[in-house]
C-alpha cells in the first residue's frame, strides 16, 4: 500500500454492505448497557480514522466530521437476525497458518455461548468443501475444546476458486444464515463473490471475512493473525544459521523464509534474531555482485556472515516462470538454491563453509502463541459482532489497535509490503548495518 492508495481513499469506499435493517435486541445487552465512553472502547455510532498523521489529514482540506473512518468492529445493541434462529457455517482456505484452529474454536463459542446460535456447521477443505456436495460437520462447543492447542485446521483446507452459485445453492441446502470465511486475499475475493451471488438471490446471508496470510500482505491492518508466531519460529532458524556460522572458519548462514512479494517475515525475524548481516526482500532490488561483495568484506572484516532471503526476493536473476498454482499465483524460481549456488561459485578462491536452511512450513503449521491465540479471539468475536449485525461482504481487523470493519473490495484492491523508505525496514537496515543497495 502507497501513500497514494492512502490519500484516495474516500467515504464511499469504506461503507459497509447491509442485508437490512436491524431491529432484534441483542442478547448482549447486560454487557452494553453501563458501558461508557472510554478512550478503549469505539461505541457503535463513533468511527475510527483512517489517518493517523496531522500531515495527511490536513491535506484533505475537509472538515474533521467527513474525514475518511472506518466503522468500527464490536457489538450493536440491535441485530439483523435473531441468534437463535440462525445456522452459522465456517470455511478455512488457502495456505496453513498458525492460528487457524484458535479462530475456528473462538467463532463456535463465541456464536453458542455469547449469542445463544442454534447451529454452527464446519464445510471440509475450503471452498471445495462448499462445491462437491459432501456432508458438513457439526461444529460443538465439546468438539472445538481443545483444538486451539494444535497447529493446522480441524476443517482441513484448499486452494482455487469454485463456483459461487454452486456454493451459494449448498449454503441455502443446509439453511446457513452466515458464513465465516477465513483466508487470505484469494479466499477474501471469493467471499465478495458469494455476497454477490446471494444479493442477486435475494438471500439475507452474511459472509465475513477473517484474514489470514502469513506473509502478512493484507493492507489497512496491523497484521494478520499467526503472523507473529511465524516470524518467531523463523527467527529460530536465524538464530541457528548464525551459530553455525559463527562456530567455522569463514561460515556462511543462508536462510530462507517465506514472502512471496512482501517481507514482513524476513525484516521482522531479523529483528528477533539479530546477527543478520544482510536482508534481503521482494521490495528492495539487490545485485549479485553486491551482495558477494558485501558477504566477502563481512568474512575479511568478521570472519562469518549471515544472509536472510525472502522467497521472492531477487526474483529478476532467476529463469522467469509462467506457471502457477491451483489459485493462480505464479510460481516463484527457487531463490534459495539460487543464491546457494552464487556464493559456492563466487566465493571459491576462499575457504569457507556455508549452512543452508530452509524452514520453509515448518513456521506456518504450529499453533498460535500466546499474542496470536488472544488475537484469533478477538478476531473471531469481532466477526460474529459484525455478522449478527448482518454486515456482508467485509472483514474485521485491528487498525491502531482498534478493531474495525472494512469492505473485501477495500481489502483486496491494494496489498500491504514493506516499505523502503518507511521504519520498519530503517531499522531492518540499522540492525544489520548493510548498505542502502546492494
Amino acid at each position: 500500500m502507497q501513500l497514494s492508495d492512502l490519500q484516495a481513499i474516500t467515504h464511499e469506499d469504506l461503507l459497509i454492505t447491509r442485508l437490512g435493517q436491524r431491529t432484534v435486541d441483542t442478547p448482549l445487552q447486560d454487557l452494553l448497557g453501563n458501558r461508557q465512553e472510554s478512550v478503549h472502547y469505539v461505541t457503535e455510532t463513533d468511527r475510527v480514522l483512517v489517518d493517523d498523521t496531522l500531515g495527511i489529514a490536513k491535506n484533505r482540506v475537509t472538515h474533521t466530521a467527513d474525514l475518511p473512518a472506518f466503522n468500527p468492529g464490536g457489538p450493536r445493541a440491535k441485530l439483523f437476525f435473531d441468534p437463535s434462529e440462525v445456522t452459522a457455517a465456517i470455511v478455512t482456505c488457502g495456505g496453513l497458518c498458525p492460528g487457524l484452529n484458535n479462530v475456528i474454536r473462538a467463532l463456535v463459542l463465541h456464536l453458542k455461548h455469547a449469542y445463544g446460535c442454534r447451529d454452527v456447521l464446519g464445510f471440509k477443505n475450503g471452498y471445495q468443501g462448499l462445491a462437491d456436495g459432501s456432508d458438513p460437520v457439526r461444529l460443538t462447543p465439546d468438539l472445538v475444546r481443545d483444538i486451539h492447542n494444535r497447529g493446522g485446521t480441524i476443517l482441513g483446507t484448499s486452494r482455487g476458486n469454485q463456483d459461487p452459485a454452486t456454493m451459494i445453492d449448498t449454503l441455502v441446502r443446509h439453511k446457513v444464515d452466515m458464513l465465516f470465511v477465513v483466508g487470505g486475499d484469494g479466499t477474501l475475493r471469493g467471499a465478495a463473490r458469494l455476497a454477490a451471488e446471494a444479493n442477486r438471490r435475494g438471500l439475507p446471508i452474511a459472509v465475513v471475512g477473517v484474514p489470514k496470510t502469513i506473509d502478512n500482505d493484507i493492507p489497512w491492518i496491523d497484521h494478520s493473525f499467526g503472523f507473529q508466531t511465524a516470524y518467531a519460529r523463523a527467527a529460530e532458524s536465524i538464530t541457528a544459521a548464525h551459530v553455525e556460522a559463527s562456530s567455522g572458519v569463514n561460515g556462511i548462514g543462508l536462510v530462507k523464509l517465506m514472502g512471496r512479494h512482501s517481507g514482513f517475515i524476513a525484516a521482522h525475524a531479523t529483528l528477533v534474531a539479530q546477527g543478520v548481516d544482510f536482508t534481503l526482500i521482494p521490495e528492495v532490488p539487490f545485485t549479485l555482485d553486491g551482495l558477494l561483495a558485501g558477504v566477502r568484506k563481512k568474512l575479511a572484516d568478521q570472519g562469518h556472515a549471515v544472509v536472510v532471503v525472502a522467497e521472492g526476493a531477487g526474483q529478476n536473476l532467476l529463469p522467469a516462470s509462467t506457471a502457477t498454482d491451483p489459485s493462480g499465483n505464479r510460481k516463484l524460481g527457487d531463490v534459495g538454491a539460487f543464491l546457494r549456488g552464487a556464493l559456492t561459485d563466487g566465493l571459491s578462491d576462499l575457504p569457507f563453509s556455508l549452512r543452508y536452511i530452509d524452514p520453509g512450513y515448518a513456521i506456518r503449521s504450529v499453533p498460535a502463541n500466546a499474542f496470536d491465540a488472544v488475537y484469533c479471539t478477538r478476531l473471531a468475536q469481532a466477526a460474529t459482532h459484525a455478522a449478527m449485525a448482518g454486515f456482508t461482504s467485509m472483514m474485521v481487523g485491528s487498525r491502531r489497535g482498534r478493531f474495525i470493519n472494512m469492505p473485501i473490495k477495500l481489502a483486496t484492491a491494494t496489498s500491504n509490503h514493506v516499505d523502503p523508505y518507511g521504519d520498519l525496514w530503517m531499522a531492518v537496515l540499522e540492525t544489520t548495518g548493510q548498505p542502502l543497495t546492494l
